[in-house]
């Protein structure tokens, strides 16, 4: 089994070298726009899972010294690469993964965001210094790397997620060790190349300091179970989470999860429609439905409730569905056959729940036939009820009708995950009520804007069986660091805190 075409060429193009074929036992790589197989790579076996683990034990204590601006110039190289390669890199992205050109692009430019995020941030690593209560005395607060990160990352979001961590994790003074989905090995490899030529063009050692698996999930399993990864980042589905933070628990080892979310946008009566109706399509179909921020419910006033509905039919009647690298479409197809199953299957409860499904059927895409194209689909729900409550992986919108604003937020925040939601509105009162600590109980509240296209330098992640982790911008980046407090005494007696006499 050869590398496609495609793979050879892209990778030819930001010449970074192909990795090596597997047998026909290998990791098979498929492509979801038509089920072809686009390479069968070796898989990194259990023994070079260690050996990767330990060679970034090893790097950290020499990396860690190095001081920050200098591991910063090696992050600012890398975003010049995925910068001159962004064409390149998109295209690999929607070949593996199927997303549109326009949201492939996008993320790629997410990786160069928070590069630029990074190196900035690499002269900004601030502690405190803080009133003693002690003569003579000072407190401070300092901030060191923690140790090697390990980082699983998902198939929908393959570049942007690994650097969200990576280019934290470097300029921190840690060293990384990534396991990428089986469905998108090859955008990893492309990333992770371009990575090593950086460090290579900045006089820096590779070795050790940016580790890469290729395999299935067992080797997410030996990230968990390893004693020498001291944080854990993981993006995936809530059981995934829950089996990892249960895994590292007994080591204690720290971690940073970003699991499901079943996302809510509350329609109220001063809402803008138009407003409402881009903000909903964009956050409910953009990616297929396969985002962790796409919208899901959509809860509106019973005042305007029919009226959104049929704004919402009328634009998905017409959406542009087909192959992702076609110029116009806004609709790929979705990872895999799983997947659509998976859809079809919450069609059907919510059907049984009386709830009115329209569309949701598979279609046809010429030359594409084998992949897995959906019109998305809009259930109107009576009350929020059966796979309503749940996260299918797939463009699902349910709509449902409410009398009040304290019910629709308690509708909000009756689901088990707690990611991103927003209101629509042009009421004041209303608007900070849902942003208040009595509104969204998610960690991603917005105003007039959807649920889905979070900028860098926010912190990004969610509550309850979200997991409570936080990426990429705002101070996140204390996550890849350990804390210590300094008492300092600079005077010739030794007074206790509290007031304590130990005289002898």
């Amino acid at each position: 089994m050869k590398h496609s075409s495609d793979i050879a060429a892209i990778f030819s193009e930001i010449r970074v070298p192909l990795p090596a074929l597997g047998s026909t036992n290998g990791l098979a790589v498929v492509s979801p726009i038509d089920a072809k197989v686009l390479g069968v790579l070796a898989a990194t076996t259990a023994q070079e899972t260690n050996a990767c683990i330990d060679r970034a034990a090893k790097r950290f204590k020499t990396w860690r010294t190095q001081p920050a601006p200098v591991r910063g110039a090696v992050v600012r190289a890398w975003g010049e690469l995925v910068r001159t390669h962004k064409p390149a890199l998109a295209k690999l992205i929607t070949l593996e993964a199927g997303k549109i050109v326009q949201e492939s692009l996008g993320e790629v430019q997410e990786v160069v965001d928070i590069c630029d995020f990074a190196i900035g941030l690499s002269r900004q690593l601030y502690g405190l210094t803080i009133a003693s209560e002690r003569h003579q005395h000072k407190l401070l607060e300092t901030w060191h790397p923690i140790g090697p990160v390990g980082v699983l990352s998902a198939f929908n979001f393959p570049m942007a997620v690994y650097a969200w961590n990576a280019a934290l994790a470097l300029v921190c003074g840690d060293t990384v060790v990534w396991k990428p989905s089986e469905k998108t090995p090859y955008c990893a490899l492309a990333l992770q190349g371009l990575l090593l030529e950086a460090v290579r063009q900045c006089g820096v050692n590779p070795v050790g300091l940016v580790e890469l698996l290729i395999g299935d999930a067992s080797l997410g399993e030996a990230l968990t179970s390893h004693t020498e990864i001291k944080l854990l980042s993981a993006t995936g589905s809530t059981r995934m989470g829950a089996a990892v933070a249960a895994a590292c628990a007994p080591s204690f080892k720290r971690t940073l999860l970003e699991l499901g979310g079943n996302n809510a946008a509350i329609v109220c009566p001063s809402a803008n429609l138009d407003l409402v109706t881009r903000a909903t399509v964009f956050s409910a179909v953009g990616t297929a439905g396969q985002r962790c921020t796409t919208l899901r419910r959509l809860i509106v006033h019973r005042s305007i409730y029919q009226a959104v509905i049929d704004r919402l039919l009328t634009v998905y009647r017409k959406l542009p569905i087909g192959d992702p690298r076609v110029a116009g479409t806004l609709v790929g197809p979705l990872v895999d056959k799983r997947s659509y199953e998976t859809m079809q299957v919450a069609l059907e409860r919510a059907a049984g729940c009386g709830g009115e499904v329209h569309f949701g059927e598979r279609i046809s895409v010429s030359a594409c036939e084998a992949g897995y194209y959906i019109r998305p689909a809009i259930i109107s729900m009576a009350s929020q009820l059966g796979p309503m409550v749940e996260e299918t992986f797939a463009p699902i919108l349910y709509v449902t009708p409410y009398d009040d604003l304290e019910q629709a937020i308690t509708i909000n925040n009756a689901v088990r995950y707690g990611l991103s939601s927003a209101i629509f509105t042009q009421n004041l009162l209303e608007a900070e009520t849902f942003t208040s600590a009595s509104g969204s109980d998610c960690g991603i509240s917005n105003i007039n804007i959807g649920t889905s296209g979070a900028e860098i330098g926010g912190a990004f992640g969610g509550e309850k069986e979200t997991g409570g982790g936080r990426e990429s911008g705002s101070d996140a980046w204390k996550a890849y660091m350990r804390r210590a407090t300094n008492t300092v005494n600079y005077g010739l007696d030794l007074p206790l805190a509290q007031g304590i006499k130990f005289d002898f």
